[in-house]
């Protein structure tokens, strides 16, 4: 009986190793979030328990997690596009502030229309209204030169302005006003313009699923169309796509473009299937979080989906957490921020160690 070759034996534990570094990020990422509750002088088992079953325990905390991943989601796959494209987008949530604005007006404004007609194009001028606010900085970077860096997270502050802006005016709820309470937030939306709940009494609605469509769909863009193909070629060595005659500063602006659709796409479920008015604080932190998921997903569209899934239970468990234990709320946030450095320190060391194996052979 033959041996097994040791090289062979060698080549095939270190690709093992390799594949498993990323998942023992988040243990790590927990671990020491562990020490930190320990530090707090709560019992670590008994508030990660707490987070696990507030996200897991029941159909209410497994919606809820759904139903929080959805916009993580949306956002996350606006990221990997632009990723790919050789562009970073950090203004996620002021085109998902554009994405609901745009939204709640067109329903406002049009709620006499049949309700599946009104559904659709309400999501249109979402998806619409957010890739504006993308084009806007991927033009700014083809025509002038300026960094989109800068660009993305001047947009989201004039988003978030803007916001403010129509809700103590023109889109203010009038019953606030007869009543002189004048709490920033819209009228509440027709029912029949609700996105569809197929679990009675629970939160998650049909955007989640539309979400994992997106996905899979955003996977045969990249990887199986030749735009696809040109975008994440310029993402990959702009200057040998220069040289192999593609537009490269058109590429990166449809990048960013596609990448606000998705974050625009994000605000409209959020108005039509959750909170069903404009509100000052509607997005949470979902654009920020967004790119936090993109990496965590190794900036794939389907690896977004688990991390997407993850960082919603994660913010619905860390709720949870908090109420019952009495953590801060910024613990939460510590632990996503740990299980990303971990994760992207990862793909670094895989990296190097691949480049080192192709060197000694």
């Amino acid at each position: 009986m033959p041996m097994p070759d040791e090289s062979g034996v060698k080549k095939f534990l270190d690709r093992s190793f390799d594949a498993l570094l990323p998942l023992l990020a988040a243990p790590f990422a927990f671990l020491i979030g562990g020490i930190i509750l320990l530090a707090l002088n709560v019992d670590p088992l008994k508030a990660y328990g707490v987070m696990i079953t507030g996200a897991l325990g029941d159909v209410s905390g497994i919606t809820q997690t759904l139903v929080r991943a959805t916009p993580l989601l949306l956002v996350a796959l606006g990221i990997v596009i632009a990723f790919r494209g050789g562009v970073l987008n950090i203004g996620g949530e002021g085109q998902l502030v554009m994405g609901a604005i745009a939204t709640t007006a067109l329903v406002l404004w049009l709620e006499s229309w049949p309700g599946w007609i009104l559904m659709i194009l309400s999501m249109l001028a979402g998806a619409a209204a957010g890739a504006v606010w993308g084009g806007i900085p991927g033009l700014l970077r083809a025509r002038l030169g300026v960094s989109e860096n800068l660009s993305t997270i001047m947009m989201n502050a004039i988003a978030a302005q803007f916001a403010n802006f129509l809700l103590v005016g023109p889109l203010m709820d009038p019953l606030q006003r007869e009543m002189g309470t004048f709490l920033p937030e819209s009228s509440r939306i027709p029912k029949s313009v609700w996105l569809y709940r197929p679990i009675p009494q629970a939160s998650l609605h049909i955007g989640f699923f539309i979400a994992l469509i997106l996905a899979l769909l955003v996977y045969i863009f990249l990887w199986r169309t030749s735009i696809g193909y040109r975008i994440r070629a310029v993402g990959l060595n702009p200057a040998a796509s220069r040289y192999a005659g593609i537009n490269v500063p058109h590429y990166e602006a449809l990048a960013l473009t596609l990448g606000g659709m998705f974050a625009g796409l994000a605000g409209s479920f959020e108005i039509l299937g959750v909170h069903h008015k404009l509100l000052q604080y509607l997005s949470s932190g979902y654009g920020f979080s967004g790119i936090v998921v993109a990496l965590f997903g190794n900036l794939h569209p389907l690896g977004a989906i688990p991390a997407s899934i993850l960082f919603g239970g994660l913010l619905v468990g860390g709720d949870k957490m908090q109420r019952a234990v009495q953590v801060p709320s910024a613990l939460i946030t510590t632990i996503s921020g740990l299980v990303v450095l971990f994760v992207v320190s990862s793909v670094i060391l895989t990296e190097r160690r691949a480049r080192r194996r192709k060197i000694h052979g």
